[in-house]
């Protein structure tokens, strides 16, 4: 791309998008109005590999969530972030809600003393927040858990971020890929959590964690996609499978 053209794009209203607390708030609505909707199929997949109870304990911490946004509405974004982590992890029952909560406590610190998070702030909270996850579980790529999901999202994140590319463009790109990851844990085999336990019989299914991570990113992408003044294709749905 020359020098014309990147000029051009850095003029467009998509460069001057940035993710504030009122975003966070509506991507944790979206979030949780996800969850909702796929609650029987997060819980379909868990039944097959797991203990059966992530849709349900994940609709319990998102819901609990969605009552406290409201009174979030004057807390800074790293503040913000600290309150929906620690609802997390004091809500969602097993493995879930700590490493949710991490997500969103190590993203907390990461985005401390921001009023606005662009594209390379946006990363590197997300970043933080893989990292914070792969600390606690101890899980890496290939082990059929949500860290695959999250693995390729924060990836996506920073290529978007090295090609110069605005939030919400970057962000499309990042849903496509962690929906992609997500739909990648089927054939493999588990060698973390529950699943694990099933050893070649945990191919097949698709890893819930992975499934409820990869909508995760998809919420962020609709409600930073609302704030964009090019932003108006159909969106394509997650497939949990």
């Amino acid at each position: 791309m020359n020098s014309f053209n990147k000029s051009s794009r850095r003029l467009s209203p998509d460069f001057q998008v940035r993710l504030v607390g009122e975003n966070l708030r509506q991507w944790m609505t979206l979030f949780a109005a996800s969850i909702r909707e796929a609650e029987a199929q997060l819980t379909e997949l868990d039944a097959a590999i797991g203990d059966g109870d992530h849709g349900v304990n994940m609709c319990r911490g998102m819901n609990a969530v969605a009552e406290k946004l409201d009174s979030l509405a004057l807390a800074d974004l790293s503040s913000q972030m600290r309150v929906i982590s620690m609802t997390l992890m004091s809500s969602i029952g097993g493995a879930s809600g700590p490493l949710y909560g991490a997500f969103f406590l190590q993203a907390s610190h990461a985005t401390l003393h921001k009023a606005e998070l662009g594209p390379a702030d946006l990363t590197a909270a997300m970043e933080a927040g893989y990292r914070g996850v792969v600390q606690l579980g101890k899980a890496a790529v290939g082990d059929k858990t949500m860290v695959d999901t999250m693995a390729a999202a924060v990836r996506s994140l920073r290529a978007s971020c090295t090609r110069h590319e605005a939030l919400p463009e970057a962000l499309r790109a990042c849903r496509n890929a962690a929906r992609l990851a997500a739909e990648g844990t089927i054939p493999m085999v588990a060698r973390k959590g529950r699943a694990s336990y099933l050893g070649e019989r945990s191919a097949g299914t698709q890893d819930p964690g992975a499934a409820s991570a990869a909508l995760l990113f998809d919420s962020l992408a609709q409600a930073v996609s609302s704030l964009s003044p090019s932003a108006h294709s159909p969106r394509p749905k997650p497939m949990l499978l």
